[in-house]
C-alpha cells in the first residue's frame, strides 16, 4: 500500500493533486444542471450533488470559488431555481463538454448539441433527453470558509422520471435507463447494481462467517 502525508499531498504537482484529490472519494452521480438568466440558458456538468434530506426533500451541490464568474450560479441567484438533469450512456460526451469555459452569452445546449425543454411553473431549462430530473428551488447559499466554495441548498419541486426505473417501492433501477457515474473530472463509468439488501437491523445481523 502507498501512503501520501499531508505535506506531500500538498507538494504534488498541481494537475495530479487535482486529478488524485477528485478521484479518491469513489464514484459520484453525474448531472447536468440548467439554468436561466438575464444572459440567456446555461447548462454545467456537475459531480457534487448530495442528497440532504427527504421530509423536506433536500438536494444540495458545491459550487467552486466565484474568483471567477460562475455563470450557473449567477443564474441561480438571480431566478432562484435551476434543474437538474441525470446523464446517460448516450450523452456523456455531449454533457461532459458543457464544462468547457464558455462566454456566458453562449448557450451549452446549443453547443453541445443538447436539446432544452421547459414546464409550466419552471423558468429553469430542463435536459429533454434526461430520465430523471427535477425541478429545484433555492433555499440556502452556506459559504465554506475552508476554501472559499459554497453548498447550494435547493428543495425538490417537481420530479420527472421515465418510469421504467421506477419500482414499487419507490427506489430507482438507475441500471434500467444506463445512467452514468464520475470519478475524478473526466472517467465516466457504467452502473451495475450487485446487491438489493434488506433494512439493516441489528436484530437480523447475518452471521458473516458461516
Amino acid at each position: 500500500m502507498k501512503i501520501f502525508n499531508k505535506e506531500e499531498i500538498e507538494n504534488f504537482d498541481r494537475l495530479y493533486r487535482l486529478n488524485l484529490i477528485n478521484s479518491i472519494s469513489g464514484y459520484k452521480s453525474a448531472n447536468l444542471i440548467g439554468t436561466n438568466g438575464s444572459s440567456g440558458e446555461n447548462l454545467a456538468i456537475i459531480s457534487s450533488f448530495v442528497h440532504l434530506g427527504s421530509n423536506p426533500a433536500l438536494i444540495g451541490f458545491i459550487m467552486r470559488p466565484d474568483t471567477v464568474e460562475r455563470h450557473s450560479l449567477t443564474n441561480i441567484k438571480e431566478n432562484g431555481c435551476f434543474t437538474i438533469n441525470q446523464v446517460h450512456e448516450n450523452m456523456v460526451e455531449r454533457a461532459h463538454y458543457t464544462s468547457a469555459n464558455f462566454d456566458k452569452e453562449v448557450s451549452e445546449f446549443e453547443a453541445c448539441k443538447i436539446k432544452p425543454s421547459y414546464i409550466e411553473g419552471c423558468v429553469a431549462p430542463f435536459v429533454e433527453e434526461s430520465k430523471v430530473k427535477m425541478a429545484m428551488k433555492l433555499t440556502e447559499l452556506l459559504p465554506i470558509k475552508s476554501n472559499g466554495t459554497m453548498m447550494v441548498v435547493a428543495s425538490v419541486e417537481q420530479i420527472i422520471l421515465d418510469e421504467a426505473c421506477l419500482t414499487n417501492s419507490g427506489q430507482l433501477d438507475l441500471n434500467v435507463i444506463n445512467t452514468v457515474c464520475i470519478s475524478g473530472l473526466n472517467r465516466y463509468h457504467k452502473v451495475k447494481e450487485i446487491a438489493l439488501l434488506p433494512y439493516a437491523r441489528v436484530s437480523e445481523l447475518p452471521d458473516f462467517y458461516s
